[in-house]
């Protein structure tokens, strides 16, 4: 089997941002919509899947919270036209035959490291949509990446790969299982996770190249030759091993939906009843057909 796992809020806001001034004629906007269908639509045919999900965020794991809790405070609130638009994504995922799933109190990528485990636990192959650093540790055998980002891409013409534990090392400096220790010498801006000041990617990954793990950094910073960076690393030795358990992702939460259940079963005429609510001309033709409707459409009346 083939599961295909998408990083819901990812999408939905790359869509948003990718695609402005899309309305329909009652002005409700439909550019998130839009995007997230046109992008699901064409992972399913690339990667064409057994069983697949969309996995949205429900909240902020505790233990997390407990070790920063200013972690991803920093965040700007949903802007309203994309808050209006997240019921209507998820009834064109569930429209299109895909189960979208959460845990409440839970990140999307715990709840996808999860169901990626399970899966590889049952000697499933697994493709995971984001574009979120964390993942790339779960990269390996059975578990690849997929990727739209023209810089991933080793022939333009075909429009996505999967990255699978080479194409990471080459991407990050290091095998998939050290990423976690790169992102903690690093930190991450977008969750307001503080680093070791001066410390990027380059850097980080040749202090774990040459020394195997952060946590052993943090224990014997007299191991770096550099002085100065000696002395930054061990003035966060602590801050380190916080940094540690924070981008560790959870693997053993339970699935909301068992990974029998993920099967896709697309329903035509939902897809023509969501498009004829938005205003999607082409794609109401094309699953019009797929339905079986005989329904007209007046010329230049649908987007």
């Amino acid at each position: 089997m083939r599961l295909l796992l998408v990083d819901g809020h990812y999408y939905a806001y790359r869509s948003f941002f990718a695609i402005r001034n899309l309305v329909n004629s009652r002005g409700e906007p439909t550019n998130a919509v839009f995007g997230f269908l046109k992008a699901l639509r064409k992972m399913l045919a690339d990667v064409k899947p057994d069983a697949a999900a969309v996995v949205w965020d429900a909240g902020l794991p505790e233990r997390r919270m407990q070790l920063l809790p200013s972690y991803k405070q920093q965040r700007d609130e949903t802007p309203d036209d994309l808050a209006r638009q997240f019921p209507v994504i998820e009834e064109a995922v569930k429209a299109l035959g895909v189960h979208n799933v959460r845990l409440p109190g839970h990140e999307a990528d715990d709840l996808i490291a999860s169901y990626a485990a399970a899966a590889r636990g049952g000697q499933s192959e697994v493709v995971i949509a984001t574009n979120d650093k964390d993942i790339y540790a779960l990269v390996g055998e059975g578990v690849r990446v997929y990727s739209t980002n023209k810089t991933d891409l080793k022939d333009p013409k075909v429009g996505f790969t999967l990255l699978g534990p080479l194409e990471v090392e080459e991407k990050w400096g290091v095998p998939p299982g050290r990423i976690p220790d790169v992102l903690a010498l690093t930190g991450d801006a977008v969750d307001n996770i503080p680093g070791v000041e001066g410390v990027g990617p380059k850097t980080a990954a040749k202090l774990v190249r040459e020394h195997g793990s952060t946590a052993l950094l943090a224990e014997n910073p007299a191991l770096i030759k550099n002085e100065k960076l000696r002395v930054k690393v061990a003035a966060a030795a602590e801050r380190l091993r916080d940094n540690l358990e924070l981008v560790r992702l959870d693997c053993d939460l339970p699935l909301p939906v068992a990974l029998p259940e993920l099967n896709i079963s697309a329903d035509p005429a939902a897809v023509v009843e969501l498009a004829r609510k938005c205003e999607f001309r082409s794609l109401l033709a094309e699953y019009e057909k797929m339905a079986g409707e005989a329904t007209s459409v007046a010329q230049g009346e649908l987007f």
